[in-house]
C-alpha cells in the first residue's frame, strides 16, 4: 500500500502533566520518539504518503516530522480541530490526499519490528474490504474472528484473547461507510461494524506484541527497562 493516514491529535489525558507540554506522539520509547519510530516503519512497509491528522499542540508534532524526507516518506498534515474522533481522522486525511486502499495507525504505539510491513502484506495478498491488527493478550475488549475473518468487533467471551490493536487496512468499499455516523466523536470502529453487518470481509491479522505510554511512569520505565518493576 502507497498510503497511510497517522492519528496524531489526541490529547493524551491519562498522561497529564506531561501531555500539557507535549503531545504523546513526541514522547519517547527506547530514546525515540513514538511517531518517528512509527514512520520509519511505514517507510519499511512500503508507503510513500503518510497523511499526519494533528490537533493537540499540532505544532510540536510538524515541526518533528517536517516533510517527512528523513523518515523516507512524503508526509502531508491535517488539522482536526477538536475531539472528533478517528473516522472523522481518516475523513481528513482523504481530504489531504491519502487514496485506499491505506494503512491507518495511531502515532502513540510502537509496534514490534517489521509487523506493519506484514500486516500489510497480509491484506494486500487477500481479497478483504479492509483489516484489524490484533494483539494477544492485551486490552479488555475482544474481538471475535474466525476463518481469518472478524465477526464481532466487542466479543464477550472471556477467555477470548485476541484484542484490537490501532493500525487497520481500508478498501475503497469501507470509504462511503465512514459518512453519516453517530457522534461526535465519530469513530472507525462503527464503519466497520457497519461494514461487517453489511456483511463485508474484514480480515483479522495478528501481530506482535505492542508498547505504549499509559501513564507518567511508563516514560520513565520504557526509556530506562532495568527500572522496570
Amino acid at each position: 500500500m502507497r498510503d497511510a493516514v497517522v492519528m496524531a491529535a489526541g490529547e493524551g489525558t491519562r498522561l497529564r502533566p506531561l501531555t500539557e507540554r507535549w503531545p504523546k506522539p513526541v514522547l519517547p520509547i527506547d530514546g525515540r520518539a513514538m511517531i518517528a519510530t512509527l514512520l520509519r516503519e511505514l517507510a519499511a512497509a512500503g508507503c510513500k504518503l503518510a497523511v499526519v491528522v494533528t490537533g493537540h499542540l499540532a505544532e510540536q508534532v510538524e515541526e518533528l516530522v517536517g516533510d517527512g524526507s528523513a523518515f523516507g516518506l512524503e508526509v502531508r498534515f491535517a488539522r482536526q480541530p477538536g475531539v472528533l474522533g478517528s473516522a472523522d481522522a481518516v475523513q481528513r486525511g482523504i481530504a489531504a490526499g491519502a487514496e485506499p486502499p491505506f494503512l491507518v495507525t495511531a502515532a502513540d504505539t510502537v509496534f514490534s519490528p517489521d509487523d506493519v510491513g506484514r500486516f500489510a502484506a497480509a491484506f494486500s495478498a487477500g481479497s478483504a474490504a479492509g483489516a484489524i491488527a490484533l494483539r494477544r493478550g492485551l486490552g479488555t475488549q475482544a474481538v471475535r474472528v474466525s476463518d481469518g475473518l472478524v465477526r464481532k468487533l466487542l466479543d464477550d467471551d472471556a477467555a477470548n484473547p485476541l484484542s484490537a490493536a490501532p493500525l487497520w487496512a481500508l478498501g475503497p468499499e469501507l470509504v462511503p461507510l465512514l459518512e453519516g455516523l453517530s457522534g461526535p466523536p465519530f469513530e472507525l470502529a462503527h464503519a466497520l461494524q457497519r461494514a461487517i453487518d453489511a456483511e463485508l470481509p474484514i480480515a483479522g491479522i495478528e501481530i506482535g506484541p505492542t508498547r505504549d505510554l499509559t501513564d507518567p511512569l511508563d516514560l520513565v520505565e520504557e526509556n530506562f527497562p532495568y527500572l522496570r518493576r
